[in-house]
């Protein structure tokens, strides 16, 4: 009797231990194809993290992916029953007080709030990070791996302490301490990956820190876009933007006209306007390391050039994106009286932004790393499109645009203009400089992005 007791005591002292085992092992066993992303930034603007988790999803894991949810992220995400998408709430800076104070109870809230959205997460094999932001992503996202047992994986877009540089200068307390914080907390990961061989280099020579280089791949979908595609496009923005709108009326009032292409109305044939306007592209998040003044400039003298009888075609300028600088852009265009351009900023939904890099003529990046050491994903995304580039110049450009093959670099506006007008000379001539590059942009045979990341990443993410 006595030795059944004990037994029952023994029993129930031990239940609990082995259901606590027993749990812990289910958990592990869920963690280990469950993935976390994190951007602590808008996902809708954030296509690299969106195509990693896209790639894990097609290799068997379940991610999570928490970010801002302010923009729409591209359909086959949300399609995606593998991935679930958390919003995490963004807290705009207080409007009165020092801006030391007004940006630290920012970085405290967004600590404490991405603490709890982690913690109410299931256990994750891995954690991937956007870094920048890494302030305070990196230190949370550290912690939590720590109490679950998850390996931290920093995907380096850029410096943080580089961006807030732009605005603040080199020297300001903030970028010094932003510039520490990145460096320590920067060597927790487990692992770490890079967008170019620059960066590998710089990260382990004055951050000790080994990295493994994934250039920035464009996604299946940029592509060349078919005419009648185009033509379609075309006709749905011309409903809010009148740049896209047919200048004259066909004399059939049943074919349809866009500003650049039309479609017969018996035949359904869709065709490029004779004497169409060329169409230039952009894209930016209208921040200080992208001068759009540089293309302002460029533009008027391309108008200068028109003006004094130089054979050339009137421009459409579309510009594509968000961020704080917009507005102050905007002023800058509404004072440019242009007779032969036309220049229109707006916001594309995310399965027409690759629609139009694939039905425009030229592209212009003016994206100036702010430490000269990432690449313009927009470059990647055109590239994708066989849609030609205009790049200003910086240190590791080289990795990206190849001058005089597959793109043409320029330090400033005399340049840019002056490649516009070698480009455009001939327009549209199928034997101009401009069918030139695209046809070299043709037969590259680039690597898509998901062949790309099961060559470089999956491994990684297998064997550790």
């Amino acid at each position: 009797m006595a030795a059944s007791c004990v037994a029952l005591v023994a029993l129930s002292l031990c239940l609990p231990l082995l259901l606590l085992v027993a749990w812990k092992r289910w958990r592990r066993g869920r963690a280990a194809r469950h993935v976390v992303v994190v951007v602590l930034g808008d996902v809708g603007r954030s296509p690299r993290m969106q195509y990693h988790a896209l790639s894990l999803a097609k290799r068997g894991f379940s991610v999570t992916l928490l970010g801002f949810c302010n923009s729409r992220p591209h359909e086959e995400l949300l399609q995606s029953d593998r991935i679930q998408i958390v919003s995490l709430t963004e807290l705009q800076r207080l409007a009165v007080g020092p801006h030391i104070l007004r940006y630290g109870v920012k970085v405290v809230f967004q600590a404490v709030h991405l603490l709890w959205k982690l913690m109410c997460r299931e256990p994750a094999a891995y954690v991937f990070l956007q870094n920048p932001p890494g302030l305070p992503a990196i230190a949370v996202c550290w912690f939590v791996c720590c109490l679950y047992g998850s390996k931290l994986v920093i995907d380096w877009h850029n410096y943080g302490y580089s961006i807030m540089g732009l605005a603040h200068g080199p020297s300001h307390c903030l970028v010094l301490l932003a510039k520490w914080y990145e460096k320590l907390c920067g060597r927790l990961s487990h692992l770490n990956l890079c967008v170019t061989n620059a960066m590998r280099e710089d990260l382990a020579e004055n951050w000790g820190i080994r990295a493994v280089t994934v250039y920035d791949k464009p996604a299946s979908f940029f592509k060349e876009t078919p005419l009648d595609l185009q033509h379609q496009l075309f006709m749905k923005l011309g409903r809010t933007y009148s740049v896209f709108r047919a200048r004259s009326e066909p004399s059939d009032a049943a074919t349809e006209r866009s500003a650049f292409t039309e479609r017969a109305a018996r035949s359904g044939e869709v065709t490029h306007l004779g004497g169409r306007p060329a169409l230039l592209v952009s894209s930016t998040s209208w921040t200080e390391d992208e001068d759009f003044s540089v293309l302002l400039a460029a533009l008027e003298k391309f108008e200068q050039l028109i003006l004094g009888g130089e054979s050339l075609p009137s421009l459409v300028c579309v510009i594509t994106g968000k961020g704080p600088l917009k507005e102050y852009y905007g002023r800058l265009i509404s004072q440019k009286h242009f007779r032969h351009i036309q220049v229109c900023t707006l916001w594309l939904e995310a399965e027409d932004y690759p629609l139009l890099l694939g039905s425009a003529d030229l592209g212009v990046c003016l994206h100036k790393s702010s430490s000269g050491l990432d690449l313009p994903m927009k470059v990647v995304d055109m590239f994708g499109c066989c849609l030609p580039v205009c790049a200003v110049n910086f240190r590791c450009l080289h990795e990206l645009v190849k001058h005089e093959e597959n793109g043409l670099v320029f330090e400033d506006s005399e340049e840019l203009a002056a490649q516009l007008q070698m480009l455009f000379s001939k327009f549209p001539d199928p034997a101009g400089k401009l069918s030139q590059f695209r046809k070299t942009l043709r037969e590259s045979e680039q690597l898509p992005w998901d062949e790309s990341w099961r060559q470089t990443v999956l491994p990684l993410v297998t064997d550790t």
